[in-house]
């Protein structure tokens, strides 16, 4: 009797140890690791756009720079912005800052022109230097993969976002990350831009 008793006790311990470890693997590093792979922000240097004159722009020329994002339009309230953009451009160009216009006609049409008839009008009005890519949508069902990467925290591990009228503003600090959101209505020599770019 005392041996059948000792048998059973050594096979239950034997079967609590088995499912410990049973256990254990099962939460181990294979589904930590998929997980963290899902949550792993993804930097800005994995695209390559179009210009404005239709040539590649790759963002991955720019790693250690940093990088404003901003939609634009030319028949829109804020249009008066493109000044602001190039002056910030000129002062924080001799320290690394890159500023990437990206015209988008998704508000009430207020970017009705084609990438030649942007061009010009950005250069004989605003006189802008600072790069500028062909017209793209920067939301619904047609958006651009990059606005995707900007506006979704999955991609860009920073936060989700809505593209909420022309001028929006993106910031991408020295590594490729996506670090700030600025509204429409911040302008682009604002106090907390500025802050930002320090």
């Amino acid at each position: 009797m005392k041996h059948m008793r000792k048998l059973i006790f050594t096979l239950a311990l034997v079967g609590l140890f088995s499912c410990q470890n049973k256990a254990q693997s099962n939460s181990d590093s294979p589904n930590i690791t998929i997980q963290q792979q899902n949550m792993e922000k993804q930097s800005i240097y994995q695209f390559v756009v179009n210009d404005i004159n239709g040539k590649e722009f790759d963002f991955s020329s720019l790693k250690g720079k940093k990088i404003l994002v901003v939609n634009t339009a030319s028949k829109c309230g804020l249009t008066p912005q493109y000044k602001e953009l190039q002056a910030l451009y000129e002062k924080y160009a001799e320290n690394g800052l890159v500023i990437v216009g990206f015209p988008a006609n998704n508000f009430m049409g207020q970017e009705p022109g084609s990438n030649e008839e942007i061009a010009e009008f950005c250069q004989a009005n605003y006189g802008v230097t600072f790069p500028m890519m062909e017209k793209i949508s920067v939301q619904g069902k047609d958006m651009h993969p990059l606005y995707a990467f900007l506006t979704q925290k999955d991609l860009n591990g920073h936060s989700d976002s809505k593209v909420e009228w022309n001028f929006q503003k993106y910031l991408i600090n020295e590594e490729g990350y996506l670090v700030e959101v600025f509204s429409p209505r911040t302008k682009p020599m604002d106090e907390k831009i500025l802050k930002a770019l320090q």
